[in-house]
């Protein structure tokens, strides 16, 4: 899987009726994007309320205008107490805040595609 190839990304979701796209790191975990998120986050007040999301990531090289993009969507719930900690273990945080809370996205479609140069360009 692609994705579980980087490891940044960008979440979309709703947030007080409007969209928002964050930046986050991820993991791959048996086919779920799991994230990390603290505890005040507008995800996840709405990861509660298994909120419909999308989640984007790709690698793109501006030298030779190739790379990949993957959009997931699909639903995202807060992990479960008992799986925190082994989450908390795989997947750190990029910024010096607490980030004690793990969000889980199941993937419901996923769609992308790959930038190739033109044959003769």
């Amino acid at each position: 899987m692609l994705l579980g190839s980087v490891q940044l990304g960008r979440m979309a979701f709703t947030d007080q009726a409007l969209p928002a796209i964050r930046p986050v790191n991820h993991l791959v975990d048996a086919g779920d994007i799991i994230v990390r998120t603290h505890g005040g986050s507008a995800l996840l007040g709405r990861a509660l309320q298994s909120e419909v999301v999308a989640y984007e990531a790709d690698e793109i090289d501006p030298a030779t205008r190739t790379g990949w993009s993957v959009v997931v969507t699909g639903t995202a719930t807060r992990v479960n107490p008992g799986a925190l900690a082994r989450y908390e273990s795989l997947l750190m945080p990029w910024i010096g805040k607490e980030m004690g809370q793990v969000v889980r996205i199941r993937p419901e479609i996923v769609s992308g595609y790959r930038l190739a140069q033109a044959q003769g360009a």
